[in-house]
């Protein structure tokens, strides 16, 4: 087994990122931004090919996020507020799914015409289903952290089979992260 240095920068900044998520840290963004930028290299090298285009999706939200964690909204008191922890709203849950089952199936589709993946159906899986996942993170929505764990559960399997063992080390920690982190953003929301 030969270790990759790009599977291992990459690792300790996704161990960075997800510390820095569980603290809700605006920081993350920043952390988050280099990470993907490096995973662009590492992804394409091993043809994780719908991974590596995610990458740069990742990249613009980002952006996004650190944008909408920052701004200060205005409150009816006028007084300045960080974005809030809030419940992702119901009336979103249906079109979440829809577009997420119609994403993983048009990734899907794109990998196995266009590409030589031999992971079309786990790869597309956790880029359709991140892909949406970011954009909760990027709201602050409290039910993220259940995205994430389906995403980390699945990719920490993926990645190994791919011979990626400090990526997939660092999903299975990902997951029991995930779960303290919604325990602890459930805390803070309440507190509000």
């Amino acid at each position: 087994m030969s270790f990759n240095l790009l599977d291992i920068v990459t690792t300790v900044l996704g161990l960075a990122y997800i510390l820095l998520e569980y603290r809700a840290s605006v920081w993350m963004w920043v952390v988050g931004f280099i990470m993907q930028a490096l995973g662009i290299v590492l992804y394409y090298d091993k043809g994780l090919y719908a991974d590596c285009a995610m990458e740069f999706y990742y990249l613009a939200m980002t952006i996004y996020g650190f944008w909408r964690w920052i701004r200060k909204p205005l409150t009816l008191d006028s007084k300045p507020s960080a974005l809030a922890i809030t419940s992702f709203p119901r009336r979103l849950i249906l079109p979440w799914l829809i577009g997420t089952v119609a994403l993983w199936m048009l990734i899907y589709w794109l990998l196995t015409t266009f590409t030589d993946s031999t992971v079309p159906l786990a790869d597309s899986f956790t880029t359709a289903l991140s892909l949406l996942g970011i954009w909760a993170l990027a709201h602050k929505y409290l039910e993220q952290w259940f995205i994430w764990i389906a995403v980390d559960v699945v990719t920490c399997v993926l990645y190994a089979y791919k011979g990626l063992p400090f990526k997939s080390s660092l999903y299975a920690l990902y997951v029991i992260i995930a779960v303290f982190g919604y325990f602890r953003w459930r805390r803070q929301m309440s507190k509000g």
